[in-house]
């Protein structure tokens, strides 16, 4: 086995906790990397004092490594006419849960391409590690952040996707497969290849000169050997750390995690606007249903399922809840996040 990644990243084993906005916190990242892996929290969608605060906090609860991920989407473009469209076609299920759709929807949160104070932050800061999801800032983001002397990451599809990352001047790839659960880390939305993890890694091993870190459908300590075995350099694993007690999945999300549901995940962009792997239930079928109107942009159209989310948990209903999970949901345990980075570990060297 390689030790690009752990030399790199200054940790002791081959594993990255995913970020997973909504489930990952300053707990469970600190847990991970006091378990000699690299934790990681979410900032995609807080503001600037939010970020500041979630790194202060994981930073009093470790002194090792952890990364922060950002998101690179493409600005928001809004259209009253098509957000107004989609907030009529889901009037009938706000109606059903006894709430009201919103006025109009709204950008939730910025992306990082345009946010000048987030960076700023960020370079004050100085994280270890700083992964971009959903494409790339701008060069000067890029140099700003490696002249403050963090270590870059960034979730990529497809092999042009490598390149322009690899060219740009990052240091390490997420080679993030379409099991993975959650958000596709796809460019542009438009034009996903779908490539499974493994021939992702086929594909990225010999042009690539940077280490891969491979994302999606991982587990335990098997599936990241399995993946070091076709080139990466380590793993990164988001499902597989939704039951640990440090993080915040609510006790439905447990549950669902914990039941036969599991076995049926699904892709859809209907939730936010851009494609997202997670467990059926009625807020996937009843937004991807066939003959829906035009999206909103991504987050505009998360605005209205987080509003349809409201008004079901005001309802008792758990019917419309965002479960993001991959395609090895079925293998998730539930193990405090030390133990579980110890039996990957285990399992990782038994397999090697």
């Amino acid at each position: 086995m390689n030790d690009r990644l752990t030399r790199l990243l200054g940790i002791e084993h081959p594993i990255i906790q995913a970020p997973m906005v909504g489930v990952s916190t300053p707990r469970l990242a600190a847990a991970v990397s006091n378990a000699g892996a690299l934790g990681s929290i979410g900032v995609g969608a807080s503001t600037v004092e939010q970020a500041r605060a979630m790194i202060q906090q994981t930073r009093e609860l470790t002194d090792r490594p952890f990364n922060v991920n950002l998101f690179c989407h493409r600005p928001a473009r809004a259209d009253a006419d098509v957000e107004a469209r989609w907030l009529e076609h889901l009037a009938p299920l706000f109606g059903e849960l006894g709430g009201t759709p919103p006025n109009a929807l709204r950008e939730i949160y910025r992306s990082f391409v345009e946010d000048d104070a987030m960076l700023r932050m960020l370079c004050d800061e100085r994280p270890a590690v700083v992964s971009f999801h959903f494409g790339l800032p701008p060069q000067g983001f890029i140099e700003a952040l490696k002249e403050a002397g963090v270590l870059l990451l960034c979730s990529v599809t497809h092999p042009e996707e490598a390149r322009l990352a690899e060219a740009a001047g990052v240091d390490a790839l997420v080679a993030q497969g379409y099991e993975a659960g959650g958000h596709r880390g796809v460019f542009e939305p438009e034009s996903d290849a779908a490539l499974g993890t493994f021939a992702l890694l086929g594909l990225l091993a010999n042009p690539c000169r940077i280490p891969l870190i491979a994302a999606g459908g991982i587990m335990d300590g098997r599936g990241i050997a399995a993946a070091m075995r076709l080139g990466a350099s380590g793993a990164q694993l988001g499902t597989a750390f939704i039951l640990c007690p440090e993080s915040s999945a609510n006790a439905a999300y447990r549950g669902a995690m914990k039941s036969a549901r599991t076995a049926d995940t699904r892709i859809t962009s209907a939730i936010s606007g851009r494609p997202a792997r997670g467990l059926v239930n009625r807020l996937l079928t009843e937004l991807d249903a066939p003959g829906r109107p035009r999206l909103p942009d991504y987050p505009i159209a998360y605005d209205a399922a987080k509003a349809l989310l409201a008004a079901a948990g005001a309802a008792g209903n758990d019917d419309f809840a965002v479960q993001w999970a991959g395609q090895g949901a079925p293998l998730a345990r539930e193990l405090p996040a030390v133990e579980l980075v110890r039996r990957l570990v285990q399992e990782l060297t038994e397999a090697g």
